[in-house]
């Protein structure tokens, strides 16, 4: 049929026409472009003979509907070939801990980012000790360094690149390379880049990882994460994830699936708007530093510009020295950024935050006060005009003590 998603012969079609075409059966649908969303727990049988055979394209809600088939499809269109099945989880957390208990079991020992996403040290701290896991954290700048960590029970790496915070840009290939060389598996929280800007499979990641609430979603109201995986590990992977009960609901599945056909047109937005505010950040007397990987002035510059074909709207930047009041008078002034923890829907945001008090294996000591911001949809020129009457807030505020 036309538009059909497995034309794959000739020609292999480009990211942004995958996107649109993917995971999309019409000619199943009464010709209707996208798929329905299906709500439903219960499957009936024909017969008593089909149900003890089980003789059903789908057996029951949690096991799959034409609806979550659809979004995995298109998931694992935009990770490449590499990927031999996607789970869907209820959050990116969800699938941080799908993705772990999937390799990990007790007596295992795990590396982990010292730059990872809080919650995810969370999980490594209470969960996985519960379980009789361990957890080791390293230097993200440590590269194939990693190898002086290894433990003959280590059965995992965890890397995030860039940290979202902080935004060290790790060596992956490097990491994988010695993890593989152990018989470790490579776990990867993508959601910074998504597939579209670094097929992780492609750098030897053997689990992909992504909270879908951010930019899959794009519009800040879906709670929703993914886990693709290789070969080697899609079957303990959609195991783990079936036996512990985890699924999405219907209509956050089809929000997925309707962020996924515009990401190959909203993420270059996001990226082009935010190096241009943090290279006019860069100009500002009140910032010492910005913390932006694609920016030449960013420590792994080199090699995110080896490995990532582009970057999302989320960086940070270091002022100098102010008032802890100085700071909230800056945010408070910036009316067009949100104060708010998530990031990559179609608005701007603007949060403080404290690596010291996480990290353990490195000294988080940037010189003054840090904040994250993540640009939106609007217009550049007014998110500057509007941070530069955040930064007269910020001086006010300073001068007055």
């Amino acid at each position: 049929m036309k538009n059909d998603p497995d034309r794959t012969a000739a020609q292999p079609l480009a990211p942004s026409t995958r996107l649109v075409v993917g995971g999309r059966r019409p000619e199943e649908q009464y010709g209707f472009v996208n798929t329905p969303v299906y709500h439903g727990s219960t499957v009936l049988y024909p017969t008593a003979e089909d149900f003890r055979a089980r003789r059903s394209r789908y057996k029951y809600g949690r096991r799959g509907t034409p609806t979550s088939d659809s979004l995995e499809s298109l998931l694992a269109d935009l990770e490449g070939e590499a990927c031999a099945g996607v789970a869907l989880l209820p959050s990116g957390l969800g699938a941080i801990s799908a993705a772990l208990l999937a390799v990990l079991k007790a007596g295992d020992h795990l590396l982990m980012t010292d730059s990872a996403y809080e919650p995810t040290r969370h999980v490594c701290d209470h969960l996985l000790t519960r379980w009789g896991i361990s957890t080791t954290y390293y230097d993200p700048l440590i590269g194939a360094g990693i190898e002086a960590l290894v433990r003959p029970n280590t059965r995992a790496v965890f890397v995030e690149s860039p940290g979202s915070l902080s935004f060290e840009i790790q060596d992956v290939p490097a990491i994988a390379e010695v993890a593989h060389a152990h018989g470790a598996a490579v776990l990867m929280d993508n959601t910074w880049a998504t597939p579209l800007y670094f097929r992780a499979l492609d750098h030897g990641v053997d689990l992909s990882i992504q909270a879908g609430t951010k930019y899959i979603g794009g519009h800040s109201d879906i709670m929703f994460g993914c886990v693709a995986a290789n070969a080697h590990y899609a079957d303990v992977l959609r195991d783990t994830v079936f036996s512990l009960g985890l699924c999405v609901g219907p209509d956050d599945m089809n929000l997925a699936l309707r962020g996924l056909r515009t990401l190959a047109v909203r993420l270059p937005s996001h990226f082009a708007a935010g190096v241009e505010v943090a290279t006019w950040l860069e100009g500002r007397p009140e910032v010492s530093r910005v913390l932006h990987p694609a920016l030449p002035s960013h420590p792994g510059h080199a090699l995110w510009k080896r490995d990532f074909t582009g970057a999302c709207g989320l960086f940070s930047i270091v002022l100098k020295p102010v008032p802890e009041t100085a700071v909230d008078a800056f945010l408070n002034a910036i009316d067009l950024f949100g104060i708010g923890a998530s990031w990559g829907g179609y608005e701007s945001l603007a949060i403080p935050f404290d690596c010291s008090k996480i990290r353990t294996a490195t000294t988080w000591a940037p010189g003054g006060p840090t904040v994250r911001f993540h640009i939106g949809l609007e217009a550049v020129g007014d998110l500057i005009a509007n941070l530069d009457e955040g930064f007269a807030a910020l001086n006010a505020a300073a001068q007055a003590g």
